[in-house]
């Protein structure tokens, strides 16, 4: 019976995920009474079931790719059977045990383990002791975990028994691999669309109500298998605490008078890609003062607005700029999202607002759950998330047909719903979304094709005359609503994209990404400050201005009340941090100051400054040092917020 080898794969997994979530019921019964019986009722048990089947999926096909190779491949049917079940059992009945240990470990970390837990335990001598006292504490653990295993090897062998069939076939073994690998792939990655990226740990929040209880949709493999060979958050102890607290604390401290807040909505607009360079009137000085750009739109909105003389995102990556912006966390070694820190507690300016009676909702008009901006959305605070599932679902908009076709909704008519949504919402509201069509592959809608077809040399230039008439739309809608005089708005991007001029193609000037903040009311006064500004300042800067009167923490400065020349802006390249601050920007591996540009005005960063003598950069590396260490200890302390 020639095919009889995808059945054996087939019934194997099915046997992986009962024991997964078996493992899963036992670490919720562990833990229920202390830590989710009073909250888990806010949860869709639908779509926790969900996020249970996807993470558990990703484990089950890491961990028994092996196992599929060895009943698929074609060898003698002698030895196939014994090595299969021993290395079925011994892989999953590893994985088991992790996740039976994790249950009662979860008491101390309020998470599922990840990589980090080997660093954290790599100097304690009494290690073993330790796990020797809580082996006989949870006896009952090994117990169910002995049991487990030879449920394993037993039940693979009633596999073999009535699936493994007689023959060889070895031709439709073959073409039964083929059909296995793209679906063992897609179940690693968490699906098969464009849109998704392998899930990571944080992603789990997406499926949850509340942050702690994404450890029951996780599991100990999955989070294992993620953050190996991740680079984990260390302390690099540069100063004493006392000391580190006189240079630079991300605390920001409650107001001290007792002004009433502004209740003013609040609307953040994360522009994919689009690059300080694209917007002409933030670069006058660019082609003798003749460069026009490919934002006329945004132009006329900067002319109302109050923007920087040099403005910085604090990552490369879509995955960067969410926390960067919404959460003033920049990316510091590898992208906040899939770090084991991840799982802490996080706020951001939703979090904040939400305390002061504001509506919150987060926008995206790709796949629910893309990029994993759902659970991050989630996870700081945010009330709604409505994405491509909410926008198809509105009958006043054109549904699926207005799908790109690879990665979201366009961005005309998802930024029309997002106007009318906002319409609905009671104010004062809360609002950020995340546009989505000038991505590669730098598609536009069919009938602006003959209207945006030679707009400059780069593939994305076209897509950003579209993006930013989208934008003009969106602005013309929303200033014929009631709530528009009584919002201000930031329009940033993620990151950058293609260049065109060299001064944006270097370590600095791919990180410049525009800040713009637009009060309709005028109370913020129009007009450009010589100064630097950074993602991680939006939020600051907002909640100063509203009047917000509590402490949090956000790594960023509040540039309304922040001098010029203090201004500062820092970021993360290939294993250099940058930190611009006055006339000057300094490049730091972590040990040493490696570079120093007048980036001003060697815009093209071609001389090298450092130890010229030039004052300011060891107070510029002072300060770098305690960003750094702020930023590592709240990391390993799970200290993002203020508690």
């Amino acid at each position: 019976m020639g095919g009889a080898r995808g059945w054996v794969c087939l019934f194997l997994f099915l046997l992986a995920y009962l024991m997964y979530m078996l493992t899963r019921v036992v670490y919720f019964l562990e833990n229920y009474t202390d830590y989710f019986s009073e909250t888990l009722k806010d949860n869709d048990l639908w779509e926790l079931l969900a996020g249970c089947w996807i993470f558990d999926t990703s484990a089950i096909m890491y961990t028994n790719a092996l196992v599929v190779l060895l009943v698929l491949i074609p060898y003698s049917q002698k030895y196939k059977e014994k090595i299969v079940r021993w290395v079925f059992t011994i892989v999953n009945g590893l994985a088991l045990s992790v996740n039976l240990a994790d249950a009662a470990y979860f008491r101390f970390t309020g998470r599922r383990t990840t990589m980090s837990v080997i660093q954290e335990f790599q100097n304690e001598d009494n290690i073993g002791g330790i796990l020797g006292i809580e082996v006989l504490r949870h006896w009952y653990l090994v117990v169910l975990g002995v049991v487990l295993i030879m449920v394993l090897w037993y039940g693979s062998k009633l596999i073999f028994k009535y699936c493994g069939g007689k023959g060889r076939g070895y031709i439709w073994d073959i073409l039964t691999l083929i059909v296995f690998i793209p679906l063992c792939i897609a179940g690693m990655r968490g699906g098969f669309t464009t849109a998704v990226r392998p899930i990571t740990v944080s992603n789990a929040n997406q499926y949850v109500a509340h942050p702690q209880e994404a450890a029951i949709v996780l599991n100990t493999p999955f989070s294992l298998i993620r953050t190996m060979g991740k680079h984990t958050f260390k302390d690099p102890r540069y100063f004493s605490d006392k000391e580190l607290n006189e240079i630079y604390s991300p605390v920001h401290e409650a107001k001290a008078d007792s002004v009433p807040m502004r209740k003013k909505n609040v609307v953040v607009l994360i522009v994919e890609s689009f690059g300080r360079e694209y917007i002409g009137s933030l670069n006058t000085h660019l082609d003798g003062g003749r460069y026009k750009g490919y934002a006329p739109e945004i132009d006329e909105i900067v002319a109302k607005s109050l923007t920087f003389e040099y403005t910085f995102c604090n990552g490369r990556k879509s995955i960067d700029g969410m926390p960067s912006i919404l959460s003033s966390i920049p990316m510091f070694v590898e992208p906040f999202f899939v770090t084991p820190s991840s799982m802490n507690d996080v706020g951001g300016i939703a979090c904040e607002l939400s305390k002061v009676g504001y509506e919150t909702a987060f926008f995206h008009g790709a796949e629910n759950g893309s990029m994993g901006f759902e659970a991050f959305a989630r996870k700081t605070g945010f009330g709604r998330y409505l994405g491509r599932t909410e926008f198809d679902e509105d009958k006043r908009f054109g549904g699926e047909k207005e799908f790109d076709g690879t990665w979201a909704i366009w961005d005309e008519p998802f930024l029309q719903f997002y106007a009318a949504k906002m319409s609905e919402m009671k104010q004062p509201f809360m609002t950020a979304v995340f546009t989505a069509s000038s991505h590669h592959p730098f598609a536009i809608p069919e009938k602006y094709q003959n209207v945006y077809k030679n707009d400059g040399p780069n593939p994305i230039h076209r897509c950003i005359r579209y993006t930013d008439h989208a934008l003009g739309e969106f602005f013309r809608k929303a200033s014929k609503e009631p709530w528009f005089k009584n919002t201000v708005f930031v329009i940033t991007s993620d990151h950058t994209n293609g260049v065109d001029h060299k001064e944006y193609g270097t370590d600095l000037g791919g990180f410049c990404s525009p800040v713009i903040i637009y009060d309709a009311s005028g109370e913020i006064k129009p007009g450009r400050r010589n100064c630097i500004a950074q993602q991680i300042d939006v939020m600051p800067t907002l909640l100063s201005y509203l009047g917000y009167g509590d402490r949090y923490v956000a790594f960023g400065q509040d540039l309304l009340s922040t001098k010029d020349e203090d201004t500062w802006a820092v970021n993360y390249l290939n294993g250099i941090y940058q930190f611009v601050k006055g006339d000057y920007v300094i490049q730091f591996d972590g040990t040493r100051v490696k570079a120093m540009y007048d980036f001003r005005k060697d815009v093209l960063m071609q001389h090298n400054l450092v130890g010229k003598g030039i004052a300011q950069e060891k107070a510029m590396e002072r300060q770098l040092k305690a960003i750094i260490q702020s930023y590592m200890q709240r990391m390993e302390k799970n200290e993002l917020i203020v508690k």
